[in-house]
């Protein structure tokens, strides 16, 4: 019986968290009633431009490979941060931590070269 009581405040919370979601929702029902839709509201808005065309435009896959190259390497950077911050006590301890940061930079540089050679970050073609 002792355990029980100490649920009490979940089960007060857990109502309370319920109780405010049901409110929200049937305010949002009550106030959504309110406002009058027509065809002007609801057509679509495009920066006060007439929507006329397509609404997704194609994106070339030479935007995706950039931007996935460029997540890739920044990914990278993100490691190379903390490592950079603690280098000195690293060092003091482990020689291999340089090495091992060494051959990370040359993987890397292996990669950017590889994609310069393919010619993923041209424009022109």
């Amino acid at each position: 019986m002792a355990e029980i009581d100490n649920y009490h405040a979940v089960l007060l919370q857990l109502l309370l968290v319920i109780g405010l979601a049901a409110t929200m929702l049937g305010l949002s029902v009550l106030v959504g009633r309110a406002g009058r839709r027509n065809a002007i509201k609801d057509s679509a808005y495009e920066c006060g431009m007439l929507p006329i065309g397509d609404s997704q435009p194609r994106f070339s896959v030479k935007f995706y490979l950039v931007a996935m190259l460029f997540v890739l390497f920044d990914i990278e950077v993100v490691f190379m941060y903390p490592w950079a911050v603690v280098f000195r006590d690293l060092v003091a301890q482990h020689a291999m931590v340089f090495w091992g940061m060494l051959s990370f930079v040359g993987i890397l540089t292996i990669a950017y070269v590889y994609a310069l050679k393919k010619g993923a970050l041209r424009w022109d073609n």
